[in-house]
């Protein structure tokens, strides 16, 4: 067995400087966070949304978790060996971890949470990033019906295997997931799927969720079981929804929020000038995105596509709709994934706008649209200022092609619940990464994957993604990603429209906010400083 032990990745004298000063208040305190959307449920088999994450990873754990600045680190298990073939993982949980009733966390709930995971009844629209797992695909699109032929086993209470069906690099970072962490079995042998029930939920984590009114907040309090309880510096958090970005700006000046976690950006200069060292904006490994419809005519046709495509001016919605800079995307995998050098570019990336408008206005004749036969397409988005001003911005983008624009939005839940059924012409969607590496984007283009909303299909695209996740080659993994990226560009399989920037705010009383490419900030790691 080769060591694979991963300490704590930070010493304390570093923990302590990249979370600020030491405590410094001995009062109560609560943050009171501007969470954007309301989340579907607290099951972590039913989530799918960054806001919905900010809440599962407070008050649940995995085996490994995030530090500060993103990175994994040792959580729930203490250590870990890798196998020499890295097929099998063997994990060492801590001594004395608990669920918030007191109970036990028992490498038996691990291997519980991951057969449900990986249940088809279940349902759960992220399994598949489990699917490193031995069996777990077989398992969960039920080609194996035995649950136990999961490649996950308890040795004892305190030691969890988990094997592999293929060395997978990524896969610490995809433990550190929301669908990889433990489940209260217990709990859920005595009360069914009421078992995330506010008055029934014990979870793990260093928070326990107490009060839940959908449609306004969730409130959580600090897990006094929890392992590192002692270094854990707010008392609770309050994660508030509001999609209304002014709202909640407003809302923040009158010191109701400590923290947005989006921003309208029309104010943005404003801010800075205002709010000084407030706004936080920061690059990290996100894709915003627009998805077409490949079952309704006439978005079936690769030539439409392109054209929509391409008529997009992406160079200017950055430094000017938006007015952060976010950079244009005329690729499908954000630059900067491991093992991973540079993301396949559409051919016409550097073409001058006037001739990618001219190009586009060619292929929709050549469909059979123009002036006296203009293409009509309803685009939705989820509503928020900023999707709206992005939206507003592209209908006339696409004006001087004769297309007929309907802007539709819905709140967010709406949105992505009618983008999974494909009830939609063109729409939009955006990734963040769940793990640093090409893979978890260009899986979202993958003819199996619930997250395909536009229902792209394509044998190839999905067999250059089978090859290259069954490669144990570093470099020939990251061509055969490459070639499938480049098949999906090719086929214009959706629209990539910028590379995302985190941006939030962040009020001067709130220490330990770290800026990191997954802009997944914990509250454990935070201080509220009067």
């Amino acid at each position: 067995m080769t060591a694979g032990r991963l300490q704590q990745a930070l010493s304390a004298a570093l923990l302590a400087a990249a979370i600020g000063t030491p405590f410094m208040s001995a009062q109560a305190a609560t943050i009171n966070i501007h969470n954007g959307a309301d989340p579907t449920s607290l099951d972590p088999h039913k989530l799918s949304g960054d806001w919905e994450n900010r809440i599962a990873g407070d008050i649940f754990e995995g085996l490994v978790t995030e530090d500060p600045a993103a990175q994994p680190i040792a959580a729930q298990a203490s250590a870990w060996t890798v196998s020499d073939d890295g097929l099998v993982y063997t994990f060492t949980l801590r001594e004395g971890i608990q669920w918030s009733d007191g109970e036990p966390v028992t490498a038996s709930d691990f291997v519980f949470a991951l057969q449900r995971l990986m249940n088809p009844q279940t349902a759960a629209i992220y399994a598949y990033l489990q699917y490193p797992i031995k069996n777990a695909q077989a398992i969960n699109t039920g080609e194996l019906s035995d649950l136990n032929e999961l490649g996950v086993k308890a040795l004892d209470d305190r030691t969890l295997e988990i094997t592999l069906e293929r060395p997978t690099p990524y896969f610490i970072g995809a433990l550190t997931h929301y669908t990889a962490y433990p489940l209260p079995q217990h709990v859920m042998a005595a009360v069914g799927e009421d078992w995330v029930k506010i008055d029934n939920i014990v979870t793990n984590g260093p928070y326990k969720p107490v009060d839940w009114v959908p449609g306004s907040h969730v409130t959580t309090v600090r897990h006094d079981g929890y392992y590192d309880a002692a270094n854990v510096q707010i008392d609770g958090a309050t994660f508030y929804v509001l999609e209304d970005e002014s709202a909640a700006l407003k809302r923040y000046r009158a010191g109701e929020f400590d923290v947005l976690t989006e921003f309208p950006t029309d104010q943005y200069e404003w801010m800075l000038e205002n709010l000084p060292g407030q706004v936080q904006v920061a690059p990290f490994a996100g894709l915003y995105y627009y998805v077409i419809n490949h079952n309704k005519p006439p978005f079936d046709k690769v030539d439409v596509r392109k054209a929509l495509s391409m008529a997009i001016n992406r160079e200017v919605i950055g430094p000017q709709i938006l007015g952060t800079g976010e950079l244009p995307a005329y690729s499908w995998v954000p630059p900067g994934m491991a093992n991973y050098d540079q993301p396949y570019m559409v051919d016409w990336k550097d073409m001058p706008y006037t001739e990618k408008l001219a190009e586009a206005s060619r292929l929709l004749d050549g469909a059979g649209f123009n002036s006296s036969n203009p293409l009509k397409l309803q685009l939705r988005y989820n509503t928020n200022e900023n999707h709206k001003r992005i939206a507003v911005a592209i209908a006339a983008m696409w004006k001087p092609l004769g297309v007929d624009v309907e802007l539709y939005n819905t709140e967010t839940k709406v949105h992505y619940d009618e983008l999974q059924r494909g009830v939609l012409d063109v729409a939009r969607a955006g990734w963040l990464a769940d793990y640093n590496d090409a893979d978890n984007f260009l899986n979202l283009l993958k003819s199996t994957v619930e997250h395909n909303y536009g229902r792209y299909n394509s044998p190839e695209f999905d067999s250059l993604l089978d090859q290259a996740n069954a490669s144990t080659n570093v470099q020939q993994r990251a061509q055969l990603l490459h070639a499938a990226e480049k098949k999906a560009m090719g086929d214009a399989a959706a629209i990539p429209i910028y590379y995302y920037l985190a941006r939030n705010v962040v009020s001067p009383r709130v220490k330990g906010f770290v800026n990191n490419a997954f802009d997944i900030h914990r509250t454990r790691w935070l201080q509220l400083v009067d």
